[in-house]
C-alpha cells in the first residue's frame, strides 16, 4: 500500500510538472491535475492538499535529485572550505563531465527539463516563481561558483567577473540546446567551454603566485 501510495505521489508530481511548463504554474488549476490524470478532485486532494503542496513537493524532488547527482559524480560536498579543496584536487575530465551531465539534466531529463521550463514562464507573474528561478538558474549558481573561484584564485575582486564569464555560456547553451536539433554539438560546445575556461583559470592562478 505504502509503494502505491508513493507511486501515485510521484504520478501526481509528474502530470502536475508537465501542465505548469507547458501552461504556466498560475494558469493551471487543480481541476486541470485531476482531469489530466482522470480522477476526481477530491481524489487528488487526498494526496496534495493544494497546489502550493504540489509546488512545494517538486522542489524537495528537485533538491534530492542534485544532492543524488553530485554524489554519482563524486563532486566535492561540505562547507564552502571543502568544497574549494575539493575542487583543487578535481581532475578536469571529472568537472567536464560534471558540466555536461548538468548541462543535460536541465534540457533532457524530463523532470527538471519541465522544472526550468516552467520557471522561465512564471519568473515575470509570479514574485516566488522568480526567486526560485533565480536561485535555481541565475543569481544562485553565479554565486556558488563565484565562492568556488574567489577560493581558487585567492582573488575575490575578479571572483565575480570570472564566474560570470564560466556560467554565463553555459546558461545560453541551455536555450541553444532547446531550440536545435544538433544536440551533441552544443554537448561539445560545453565541453570545449570548460576546457578553455579551465586553461584560462590556471594562467589566472600562477600570474596571482607571482603577484
Amino acid at each position: 500500500m505504502e509503494t502505491r501510495e508513493k507511486n501515485t505521489k510521484e504520478r501526481i508530481l509528474e502530470e502536475a510538472l508537465k501542465l505548469f511548463s507547458q501552461s504556466g504554474y498560475m494558469g493551471t488549476s487543480m481541476n486541470d491535475i485531476a482531469a489530466e490524470l482522470g480522477v476526481t478532485k477530491a481524489a487528488l486532494y487526498k494526496h496534495y492538499k493544494s497546489k502550493q503542496e504540489i509546488l512545494e513537493s517538486i522542489v524537495e524532488r528537485m533538491n534530492q535529485m542534485d544532492a543524488e547527482r553530485a554524489k554519482k559524480y563524486e563532486m566535492p560536498e561540505g562547507n564552502m572550505a571543502e568544497v574549494i579543496a575539493g575542487y583543487k584536487d578535481t581532475a578536469l575530465d571529472k568537472i567536464k563531465q560534471y558540466t555536461k551531465v548538468q548541462l543535460l539534466h536541465w534540457t533532457e531529463e524530463e523532470f527538471p527539463c519541465r522544472f526550468r521550463k516552467m520557471l522561465t514562464l512564471e519568473q515575470y507573474r509570479d514574485p516566488d516563481m522568480a526567486e526560485l528561478y533565480q536561485n535555481y538558474l541565475a543569481k544562485g549558481p553565479v554565486a556558488y561558483i563565484e565562492k568556488i573561484f574567489a577560493g581558487l584564485t585567492k582573488n575575490d575582486k575578479d571572483a565575480r567577473q570570472l564566474a560570470l564569464e564560466f556560467y554565463g555560456p553555459i546558461f545560453l547553451l541551455y536555450s541553444l540546446y532547446d531550440g536545435t536539433d544538433e544536440k551533441q554539438d552544443v554537448t561539445k560546445m560545453v565541453e570545449q567551454h570548460v576546457e578553455r575556461f579551465s586553461k584560462r583559470l590556471e594562467d589566472t592562478e600562477e600570474s596571482s603566485k607571482k603577484d
